[in-house]
């Protein structure tokens, strides 16, 4: 199938770049893909969305019925101790951490309706379509990609079902599969567009939405923490937002870049909401959903080169998350607005096949270098010297001056270390005590994962692929305890034993995976790669 532009992802960047390209130009033939079983199926995002993207995209939004409407009426900053909390006056934060102006929104539903604004202008939406594959022209340049492979067996043969994939064709191809895609990482290693900065950095992001007593909600506050249960050494943060119809949407962040292999991100997420300030607003409530997702840290310095013969790379796939306003959206819809303006000026002059070198250029001259710019040492300095010192007062003073003298104290500093890289012997540690889970606040991961709807044909291969089998077993459990038992947060990897703790052997339970693509980054002997499934499997998010 030929298309003058197929995009893959219908996520905020992707659905923005085929409204502008349409907008420009309604005889433009653009396609966008979506492995999700619908559009909104794998999209989680807290969210607090900044509507400059938004604004520039569609200006009447609101007119239109965007499901955006709880805007931020108050913010507040806490730091958590085990027992009581602080919190931080709003003057001493830095002009850009204000959420003035902002909306609590779900993504998921704000991506539906970007589809329909898309389908309304003649975007052909396809969800349930896995890509699989990059498809490449004479010259080495991405023509297209394969997706909609069905009916593959466990065992690699062609099933009953078996459908065979398409090939999709464009005169460019636009990757918005965000943070680490799979075809994206192919396209960066094979382009080496990340020769020239530094490593990719990542948070693993959790969240529960609950329903709560309507006596304890307070419709547009925004709750932000740092501290407890996290150490001070160790990067990461919470939140909760009191969104519409007497729901919040809380979560907690952790930075991957964690060196202790025993630790359990999930279950700090759990016991977090313990905390005094959290456990007495959510007394009485419900919990309604659940879901994760990887988010990209490493900020203005590890943003590889955008584009690459025949095509380009948009929004979180190269990592515009602003770490400390936590925000990416309003930067994924931008980076799609000016993709779509570049490649319209491309096709316009004829050309095809080549390089968007005018969407790169925005990226580094436009508003998501002036939003991402004077916050680009806090993720380097929490790395450092941990989120307390590092990134709240070290990286404070960096934004202040950014903000007021427009430098940055600190320059630019490096990240030196990719997440794997970062996790150290488990001889080093001493294992922690991780409180059971009470069933009211806290929950054990294959019971949350039953609230994200997750599904996968159970005869199809793994999409979750080991380099070498022997790995697991040989070198990450005497070395690091098999780490991948803890930082997966949908409890995929296992290590089953026999009774008398013998026989080790390493488990995937890949129909349990919510396509976070932890694993894929944090495994300390980079083993493990994921690929995607069949299109329409994993989560099933309502609303996230």
């Amino acid at each position: 199938m030929e298309y003058d532009v197929v995009i893959v992802g219908a996520g905020p960047a992707g659905l923005s770049a085929a409204i502008r390209l349409k907008q420009l130009n309604a005889d433009c033939n653009v396609v966008v893909l979506e492995k999700g079983s619908e559009v909104g199926a794998h999209i989680l995002s807290g969210a607090v969305l900044d509507p400059i993207g938004l604004n520039r995209l569609i200006p009447d939004w609101k007119e239109k019925g965007a499901p955006i409407k709880t805007e931020v009426k108050a913010d507040k900053f806490f730091l958590f101790g085990p027992a009581g909390s602080l919190r931080v006056p709003n003057f001493v934060m830095p002009p850009l951490m204000n959420n003035h102006g902002n909306y609590i929104v779900s993504m998921a539903n704000v991506c539906r309706w970007l589809a329909e604004q898309a389908e309304a202008l003649g975007v052909e939406v396809f969800p349930g379509m896995s890509c699989s594959e990059l498809v490449y022209g004479e010259n080495g340049e991405v023509k297209g990609v394969v997706a909609g492979e069905f009916g593959i067996s466990k065992d690699g043969s062609k099933g009953e079902g078996y459908e065979p994939g398409m090939e999709l064709h464009g005169k460019y191809v636009m990757l918005s599969e965000g943070a680490r895609g799979s075809l994206s990482k192919i396209a960066i290693s094979k382009y080496a567009l990340d020769q020239d900065v530094e490593p990719p950095k990542f948070g693993l992001g959790m969240k529960e939405i609950w329903d709560i007593d309507p006596k304890n909600h307070s419709e547009g506050t925004v709750l932000h923490s740092a501290g407890w249960p996290l150490s001070w050494k160790q990067g990461g943060g919470s939140f909760l937002y009191h969104a519409e119809n007497n729901q919040v949407f809380l979560g907690m962040i952790v930075d991957l870049n964690y060196k202790n292999p025993h630790q359990y991100p999930y279950a700090e997420f759990q016991r977090w909401k313990h905390h005094p300030e959290i456990a007495d607003l959510l007394k009485g409530g419900k919990r309604v959903a659940y879901g994760a997702r990887v988010v990209t840290k490493g900020g203005y310095q590890s943003i590889p080169k955008a584009v690459f013969p025949g095509g380009a790379l948009l929004g979180c796939t190269i990592g515009l998350v602003n770490l400390p306003r936590i925000k990416g959206n309003h930067n994924a819809m931008l980076s799609g607005i000016h993709a779509a303006e570049a490649a319209h000026a491309a096709l316009a002059a004829g050309r095809s096949g080549d390089e968007l070198l005018a969407y790169d250029d925005a990226i580094h001259d436009g508003p998501i270098a002036d939003d991402l710019k004077p916050v680009r040492n806090v993720a380097p300095l929490n790395s450092r010297f941990g989120p307390l010192l590092g990134g709240m007062m070290m990286g404070g003073l960096d934004m202040w001056a950014a903000t007021i003298a427009k430098f940055n104290v600190f320059g630019t500093l490096s990240h030196k270390k990719d997440d794997a890289e970062s996790t150290e012997k488990q001889s080093k540690y001493k294992p922690i005590d991780y409180p059971k889970p009470d069933g009211i606040l806290s929950f054990d991961r294959l019971t949350n994962v039953s609230f994200t709807a997750t599904n996968h044909s159970e005869d199809q291969p793994s999409h979750l692929k080991l380099i070498d089998d022997s790995v697991p077993i040989k070198i990450n459990l005497p070395e690091y305890d098999e780490p991948a038992q803890r930082y997966c947060p949908a409890g995929v990897y296992e290590v089953l034993t026999d009774d008398d703790g013998s026989n080790p052997r390493f488990n995937i339970n890949a129909q349990n995976c919510i396509h976070c693509k932890t694993c894929d980054i944090k495994d300390p002997s980079k083993n493990i790669v994921w690929t995607v499934p069949e299109g329409g499997g994993g989560p099933n998010y309502p609303n996230m």
